[in-house]
């Protein structure tokens, strides 16, 4: 298995965690080459997250990964979302550094 192989199944195993954690389904998780942003969650349940998160430090990556997966909850970034951030990742808004 190569060192993308392994960094892939790490950011899927995390992604794994969260979605239990958050009480969220992904319809399909997704671990690939991005270059704007570090996840993505489509109206569909698929999950995108960058494979380059892995190289973040791992208060980065849960805020990455809990971001796209409560947007599974909450199609947007409203009172609601914000809340639930603040949940499940406290201290979030200092994580949120965009690509």
């Amino acid at each position: 298995m190569s060192k993308r192989d392994d960094n892939r199944d790490l950011l899927k195993r995390r992604i794994e965690r969260w979605a239990t954690r958050l009480n969220v389904e992904p319809k399909l998780v997704r671990v690939q080459k991005m270059t704007r942003k570090w996840g993505s969650c489509s109206s569909h349940g698929t999950i995108t997250i960058a494979a380059d998160l892995v190289d973040q430090t791992s208060g980065f990556q849960d805020f990455v990964v809990a971001h796209e997966l409560l947007h599974l909850r909450v199609p947007n970034h409203g009172r609601l979302f914000k809340a639930l951030m603040t949940a499940h990742v406290p201290g979030w808004r200092s994580q949120d550094m965009r690509r």
